[in-house]
């Protein structure tokens, strides 16, 4: 969406601030947050497991609808209630607890990783039979990366970076996978260091990034480069967020992240004729539309 492109001659007076048309919620956050807004039509209070989408401003937004925020301690408070299981998934555990507490459970795990929980499962057990270990390249202490450790009583090697790969044993069979909103070059960055240390034949690299996601650096990329000026929006617990923005630095140094539109600087738009606006799978439309429309009034403020 283009915000504006008015000329008079060669001097603009206004300046373009478009949105990235492929930013904004994956597939499985657009399919938690309906489970949620529909369960809140029905009977009006619903718990959200986590925060339903790292993203502080949309959370805001559905807590006024009536969706409440617990953790796993708050659990035994929700007997006979709704409890929301968000798309980062959980480990068996969770559902065990619920059912025996009671509690309706709402599953919006999103299908891209339910599929890789049961590859994780399947991973361990052919790693069990050959004496191997399970290495996951993902972010230790985020929901996803819990909820897919937890499936094998966290048995799995989690790794962030070249510097962890010290805790892998190099002499035995290795399964590596990934978190689904890992980078792509990572991933293989890593799994070729991991193939040089322990040799080919001992190595399984299976590349479980959510394409839905790891699609959008090329076009980030390039979308960055469009413009003299990037706004990056996403909420400061998205780890995909971190990821996509270092991709819009790469591509143009002019690039700011920020959570919300009063986190704004008048100063990142003197003399700027583009402004590009994106965001992290956990972003929604309507936040990176209210961040136009707030550099689009400083804009013309100045005018």
């Amino acid at each position: 969406m283009v915000y504006g492109a008015l000329q008079r001659g060669n001097k603009p007076l206004m300046m373009r601030v478009t949105i990235d048309d492929n930013s904004g919620f994956c597939f499985g956050v657009v399919r938690a947050i309906g489970e949620a807004e529909a369960a809140l039509q029905r009977v009006g209070e619903v718990s959200s497991l986590g925060d339903i989408v790292h993203n502080r401003v949309e959370v805001q937004r559905l807590e006024r609808l009536g969706l409440r925020t617990v953790t796993h301690d708050d659990m035994p408070q929700l007997a006979g209630r709704t409890m929301l299981i968000r798309a980062h998934g959980e480990p068996p555990r969770t559902y065990s607890r619920a059912k025996e507490l009671g509690i309706s459970v709402i599953d919006a795990t999103c299908p891209v990783v339910a599929r890789l929980q049961r590859k994780v499962r399947d991973a361990y057990r052919r790693m069990q039979e050959v004496g191997g270990s399970v290495v996951l390249l993902g972010k230790r202490g985020h929901a996803e990366v819990v909820g897919l450790t937890g499936q094998v009583d966290d048995d799995v090697t989690v790794i962030e970076s070249e510097a962890d790969l010290s805790l892998i044993d190099f002499t035995r069979p290795i399964y590596f996978l990934s978190q689904t909103t890992q980078s792509i070059d990572l991933f293989n960055r890593l799994g070729e260091e991991i193939v040089r240390r322990a040799g080919e034949q001992r190595v399984t690299l299976d590349d479980t990034i959510c394409r839905r996601v790891a699609g959008r650096e090329k076009g980030l990329m390039e979308f960055a480069e469009s413009v003299d000026v990037v706004v990056f929006v996403c909420g400061r617990k998205s780890s995909n967020g971190r990821v996509l923005y270092d991709v819009c630095r790469r591509a143009n140094p002019r690039a700011y992240n920020i959570e919300e539109a009063s986190e704004l600087d008048a100063s990142w738009f003197a003399d700027v004729e583009s402004v590009g606006i994106c965001g992290a799978t956990s972003t929604p439309r309507w936040l990176m539309e209210e961040v136009a429309e707030a550099i689009t009034a400083i804009h013309n403020d100045k005018q």
